[in-house]
């Protein structure tokens, strides 16, 4: 079969159009893992399965991001690979992603593989799978570019171990904030056994071996699939940050499938989601505490307002000065972020500021930043 790139012609023997195909299945069923502060799927020129656009440090960067199954056993209600749900079920080998992702990869498709699997027959033989994928890449292939690995909740902590030292990065998702919240979803995965207990496990492998999953473990929300509040999710994602050294989350706005038990759901808009990572960076970034956002009487974040500047408005330590205030302080200013705020410490050892314009040629987004801070002991009122 012949693969076209708008530059680049492919050939190669190993593709039929089964198993291209089931490559469209699989990546279709995988279109709700998450691996990007925001789900960029863009068109590509390249109309191929399984291309995944994330970003990184404003860069975006082309993913092979699939399942191995959509076969699964669990019935998580909001899910499209629900095991109760009638549609094409398929696979594909550990070599057969291997070969596929390869062909991508040498082809300059993409930089590197995200994937994912339904829980087939049991959850050790689908870890087996996915290992085995990474390990053909690895040690047969010869790859040693980036590979972000799913872990399957349940897993023995062999396995895990086993996936880390062949991942670059790996993750869970939780799914909910709560056990409960959780159990509203599925019956068929223990939040404290299956998932939390995992993630720990995670976390000590790490400390113990650095080498282990180097880029860390993130984590997946789905928001909106049951009635859990801004503030349950967030006073979760708090404790996962202090307790594990959680890189990241990522959170997937709920979209009714049909053929679910949700498939009547409202869909969740994506402000909540877009509120949700800007509370989120809040505490993973600047290292907030959970009391300091501000969430309405329902437990809910305003979807107009920027956190960051009503956490602000409820604080007593505005306004810092520029020229002797702490780091702590200067991330707690809207308008400043934590490499502005790096910026100004090291600037001002030299030499004070003078005038907003000297923030503003640094980062700083000075008309937020007005209101919060002095100058030299002087309230700045005009861009100068």
């Amino acid at each position: 079969m012949i693969i076209y790139n708008k530059t680049i012609n492919i050939k190669n023997t190993f593709y039929t159009m089964t198993i291209l195909g089931k490559m469209q299945i699989l990546a279709d069923s995988a279109q709700f893992d998450l691996c990007d502060y925001v789900n960029k799927q863009r068109n590509s020129e390249v109309n191929l399965p399984g291309i995944y656009n994330a970003s990184s440090n404003g860069c975006e960067i082309p993913l092979f991001k699939t399942l191995m199954t959509n076969k699964c056993k669990n019935d998580c209600k909001y899910c499209i690979n629900e095991c109760k749900r009638n549609f094409t079920r398929m696979e594909l080998s550990p070599r057969e992603i291997a070969k596929v992702f390869l062909n991508y990869y040498d082809s300059n498709l993409v930089n590197g593989l995200f994937l994912s699997s339904g829980v087939g027959n049991t959850i050790d033989q689908t870890m087996e799978n996915l290992i085995e994928t990474t390990r053909i890449l690895r040690k047969e292939y010869g790859y040693q570019d980036y590979i972000h690995l799913k872990i399957i909740p349940g897993a023995s902590k062999d396995s895990i171990k086993r996936a880390m030292s062949l991942s670059d990065r790996i993750s869970m998702n939780i799914e909910a904030a709560t056990k409960d919240g959780l159990y509203e979803l599925s019956s068929t995965k223990d939040y404290n056994k299956d998932i939390l207990k995992r993630i720990k496990w995670i976390n000590d492998l790490s400390i113990r071996d650095s080498s282990l999953a180097p880029s860390g473990q993130t984590t997946q929300l789905v928001i909106g699939a049951n009635d859990e509040t801004d503030e349950e999710i967030l006073k979760r994602m708090e404790s996962l940050y202090n307790k594990f050294n959680l890189r990241r989350t990522y959170f997937s706005a709920f979209t009714p499938v049909q053929g679910t038990e949700l498939e009547n759901r409202e869909a969740q808009s994506t402000e909540r989601t877009a509120q949700l990572y800007h509370a989120d960076a809040l505490l993973s970034e600047y290292k907030f505490k959970k009391n300091e956002i501000v969430f309405d009487e329902n437990g809910q974040l305003s979807l107009s307002e920027d956190p960051k500047i009503l956490a602000a408005q409820e604080m007593d330590i505005f306004p810092v000065e520029i020229n002797s205030a702490p780091y702590i302080e200067l991330i707690r200013v809207p308008g400043i972020g934590t490499k502005s705020a790096k910026k100004i410490i090291n600037i001002r050892k030299k030499m004070p500021f003078k005038k907003l314009s000297d923030l503003k040629k640094i980062g700083v987004v000075t008309k937020r930043a007005e209101p919060y801070i002095k100058i030299e002991g002087k309230y700045q009122t005009t861009f100068q």
